[in-house]
């Protein structure tokens, strides 16, 4: 299955959302939107295509009904999923979906591609897990892919999951929870060698923890 997904905020009007395929949207509130599925997806061979425009001086807010999970399809395991965000000038995104559950032998792999004006405000936060209970064969890869104008702000990829850099002997980790906020001033941080928030070089900052299960969302 394809599905594409395009929302628009203006400063003047509500968002405009056009969807096609597996997966909705609703306007919840004046400046937002959540994300709603309406067919099994992602399954094994499935695409997903989701655009988030903010336009300059307007306010978006983004989240989902439920979380998604993603299942291994009939003939083939992995699905894939584009998600694109824009924010321009004096414009804000808090950009916070329910988690993404890869579930048996699935394998999901998703590329964000993010572009913000300089005086663009954005939080990005994004959760996954691996396996349902008792699961623990799925896979997981992202790519995060930011710029500022026409600075890099972030290249990132993240894997998790049966047979991936992030699974060995010493460390096997099944959850991942990561916040991109720019711009944002903090400084370095670190818990244990599961948990950090680091500071990017063009402003911002990005905050990982991994562990075997995702916390309870505050």
């Amino acid at each position: 299955m394809r599905t594409q997904v395009r929302i628009v905020a203006t400063a003047a009007a509500l968002p405009e959302i056009h969807a096609s395929g597996g997966l909705s949207a609703r306007r919840t509130g004046p400046r937002t939107v959540h994300l709603i599925g309406t067919a099994a997806t992602p399954l094994g061979g499935d695409e997903l295509d989701v655009v988030v425009v903010v336009a300059p001086g307007a306010e978006l807010v983004v989240r989902s009904a439920a979380a998604t999970l993603a299942l291994p399809g009939a003939t083939t395991t992995l699905s894939f999923a584009r998600w694109q965000l824009e924010v321009g000038s004096g414009g804000a995104l808090d950009f916070d979906p329910e988690p993404m559950i890869v579930a048996g032998t699935a394998r999901h792999h998703t590329v964000t591609t993010i572009r913000l004006a300089a005086d663009a405000r954005l939080r990005m936060r994004e959760r996954v897990q691996i396996g349902r209970a008792g699961e623990d064969a799925g896979e997981w890869r992202g790519d995060l892919i930011a710029d500022v104008d026409a600075t890099p702000l972030l290249r990132h990829r993240l894997e998790l999951g049966a047979g991936t850099t992030a699974d060995d002997a010493l460390a096997a980790p099944r959850a991942l929870e990561s916040e991109l906020v720019y711009p944002d001033g903090r400084p370095a941080a670190t818990t244990g060698l599961t948990q950090t928030r680091l500071p990017l070089a063009a402003g911002g900052s990005l905050f990982t923890r991994t562990g075997s299960l995702l916390a309870v969302s505050e």
